[in-house]
This record gives C-alpha cells, structure tokens and sequence, in this order.
C-alpha cells in the first residue's frame, strides 16, 4: 500500500449503512448464485498453501537488491529522511516468483512493460479465458514490490492471489478472470496506473485488489477509526473498500460472506470515485485508477496503518500475521471472483 498523502481528510462513507442492507437480503443480492458450488471452491483454497506462499515471498524481497533510490530521490533528499522505507523497495526477485508460479498453472502469461528509465514497471499478467463470454474480464490484482520483507504489505495479498489462481484454474468459467500481479505500487502506483492509462483494462468489469490482508487483532482499541468514520474498534475484520460506481459489486462480495460464513467483514464506501479530498485513506492502492477511469474495482485490505503499526518498517514480517484470517480472506475472494466470473461451470 502506498506512501499516504499528507493532508486533511474528511470522510463521508455509507460504508456501515451498507452492512446491514447487505445482510438483510443476500439472497436478492446474489440473484443466481451457485452457493454450494461456491462454497466447495472456497473449500479448496488451502490456507497453508497461502502461507506458504507468503513465507516465500518475503524471503524473496529480504534477500533482494534493493531499488537504488538515489537517483530517483537526489532532487529531494528531505523525503527519504521522511520516508526512509523508499530506499527499502525491492520486486526483481518477487515478480520472477510470481511470474513461475502463473506459469505453472499452465495458462499464458505475459509481461505488461511499461514506461522507461528508473520507474518502468512490469506487470505480471496471467489469464484464464472464458468459455462464452471471454471478451468480458474479471481482474484480480495484488502488488509485487515491497518494503522490506513486506509481509502483509503486501506478500499477504500477493500470496492470496496465487493461491486462489491455482485453485481457480480447475475450473471453467463465462467470463475471463485476469490475474495482474503490478509492479512499483510503493512508487506512485505506477504499475496499475500505466495499466488503465495504456487502455489494458478496457474490458474489464470488475476489478478485486489486494493490498495488506494479513493483521489481525481482537484486542479493544486495536483499530484506529478512519478521518470522520465510525469503524469497529477491534482489528478483527477485513474491509472491503468501493466507491459508488462499485457498491453493489461490494455488497455482493459481503453477501456472500454472509451467506457461507467465512469471516468478519466491513464495507466502507468511498463517495463518488474517491476523490482524494474527501476519501483519501480509502485511495491509497491499485483500484484507484480503476475508479478513477470510472472502472468499477473492490479493495480487500486489513487498513493498514490504521491497524498495523508495523506497516512500510522493518519489523513488516510473517511473525506478526494471521495465518487463519488471511487463509478465509483468499476464500472470500475466491467466492466473489468466481461468482463475477459466471462460475463454476461443470
């Protein structure tokens, strides 16, 4: 998740307000839904593969070369002062990684090169191609490039996203399900941004991004409440983060938790596309340049620096995590993906 931005924020959200429509009537939500089909693909998804993922992960970035950041920061030294994680980024040896584990779902994957000098970025894109409507896309998206060993932000995300491929590539669905691991998020989000801004995501329906899915805690006070929002005060959920374009894909994905049982979600939507003004920390990850192309996307995270006083430091590492919790978030994705995708099919 990326560096914030240093402003003054007032939040409006009928985040909360959406929960409880949400519950009241899943089942109108999820007009069509395969539940037990469903939830046999939640099933599958094993949460000790997703750590294990995870654990690969962050030993790929605690022993890769670091970006050198002093070229890209010489003309503002005071910033790395600030943020001294900047010149803690690492993604060569998480993108190969990435990269092999795609390939070996046996599903063509390709590299998205974009942009030039220092801050070119490399998507990793991988898909699985629908069987009668594979011109419509269902992008799963978690970033590559951390900080440090980066284990929740985001080798967790990462991780799931992996792990819900594999399970996901059994099966056969309408619609074409596009896994996007992106480069350079930490910088600027650059990766999803040349993505939507090179026209890539032009089909897309709807986008799942992952970003810090793997702190938890139960203990009172754990759970910082966002600028002017009412949230729990116990880091024991995971949010999921839309803007008004992308509410009802929001309450869709809450439904279906509802309905099989997974794990303690919250909605939180950001109004209009997120505008930075009003909705900033609900802006800080790859759906941002999906809302703002007016592309509906769905944000998964645990909040971050809201929850996680670890986040963008050193002491960013699997020790501090939830296995259980981050194992049901992927199952949650993989419910809604999978759902979106017009799926399973036999």
């Amino acid at each position: 998740m990326r560096l914030p931005v240093r402003s003054s924020v007032l939040l409006l959200t009928a985040g909360l307000g959406l929960a409880g429509g949400a519950s009241c009537a899943p089942t109108q939500v999820l007009e069509g839904a395969d539940l037990p089909a469903l939830k046999t693909i939640t099933e599958e998804v094993d949460p000790q593969r997703v750590w294990s993922n995870l654990l690969t992960l962050t030993e790929k970035h605690g022993a890769d070369m670091s970006i050198d950041c002093e070229p890209l920061f010489s003309g503002d030294p005071a910033l790395v002062k600030i943020f001294p994680e900047l010149c803690h980024l690492s993604n060569s040896a998480s993108g190969n990684w990435v990269r092999s584990q795609l390939q070996a779902l046996d599903v063509p994957v390709t590299d998205d090169v974009s942009g030039e000098g220092l801050l070119r970025t490399n998507n990793i894109v991988a898909e699985l191609k629908g069987t009668t409507k594979p011109d419509e896309v269902i992008l799963v998206g978690a970033h590559f490039d951390a900080f440090w060993q980066g284990a929740d932000d985001n080798s967790s995300g990462v991780a799931a996203m992996l792990e819900i491929a594999r399970v996901l590539s059994h099966y056969r669905f309408e619609r074409t399900i596009r896994f996007v691991g992106f480069d350079l998020e930490e910088y600027g989000i650059k990766g999803s941004h040349h993505y939507v801004a090179e026209g890539k995501s032009e089909k897309v329906l709807n986008a799942l991004i992952f970003d810090c899915i793997g702190y938890y805690s139960d203990e009172e006070g754990s759970q910082q409440s966002l600028p002017g929002l009412p949230s729990p005060t116990r880091g024991d959920f995971l949010a999921v983060i839309a803007n008004d374009e992308s509410s009802h894909e929001a309450a869709e994905l809450y439904a279906l938790n509802d309905s099989l049982k997974l794990m303690s979600t919250v909605p939180l939507i950001s109004p209009g596309h997120g505008m930075p003004t009003v909705g900033e920390p609900l802006t800080r990850s790859d759906h941002v340049p999906f809302w703002y192309a007016h592309q509906k996307a769905v944000f998964l995270t645990d909040t971050a620096s809201f929850r996680n006083q670890h986040y963008h430091k050193e002491t960013d590492t699997p020790d501090k995590l939830d296995p259980v919790r981050l194992g049901q978030a992927a199952r949650v994705a993989a419910a809604a993906i999978a759902y979106w995708a017009g799926g399973p099919q036999q």
